[in-house]
């Protein structure tokens, strides 16, 4: 005995619409099982762009990583920060993370300090686009920690080149 169910034009009108939802939903909107999370980024140094590695402002280009624990320590080794463009970052020393610390991973050469919460990219290139890009933060296993997409426009209001994610 076959069974046949008919659907109704409203409800798979409401069917469809639903399922419309869930694919409008953009992918920064997930919530991954990390306890390490984007903070915000400094997308936009503050003055003129100048990528020189004496005398110009990549330093001033920065993205802050926080870990969101209670209880867990959290070594950044392994950690990879990549754009939408592929330019990639690891974290290949050790640097770890109380609960509720933060880092700062900055543009430009320096020397990484767990004491001022800072690890230079060592590249003095920009990273970061000032009209819009995304950030993607991965696991040291390559799980997917955190992501995030901004537009300039829509994501900063205040056009002071600074974007908050988690509080």
């Amino acid at each position: 005995m076959r069974i046949r169910r008919i659907l109704t034009a409203a409800t798979t009108t409401g069917a469809v619409a639903a399922l419309g939802l869930v694919a409008a939903v953009p992918a920064q909107a997930a919530e991954y099982s990390s306890a390490l999370k984007i903070k915000g980024i400094q997308y936009d140094a503050p003055g003129r762009d100048d990528n020189r590695c004496s005398g110009g402002n990549t330093k001033n280009e920065y993205l802050t990583i926080k870990n969101y624990s209670r209880s867990t320590n959290v070594n950044l080794k392994g950690y990879v920060v990549k754009d939408a463009a592929g330019n990639t970052f690891t974290f290949k020393a050790n640097h770890t993370l109380q609960p509720g610390d933060y880092v700062q991973l900055r543009g430009g050469r320096g020397t990484d300090s767990d004491a001022n919460n800072v690890v230079y990219r060592q590249n003095c290139n920009f990273i970061w686009n000032n009209d819009k890009d995304t950030i993607y933060f991965y696991k040291p296993g390559g799980a997917r920690a955190d992501v995030h997409a901004y537009t300039k426009t829509a994501n900063d209001r205040d056009g002071n080149g600074y974007i908050t994610y988690h509080g």
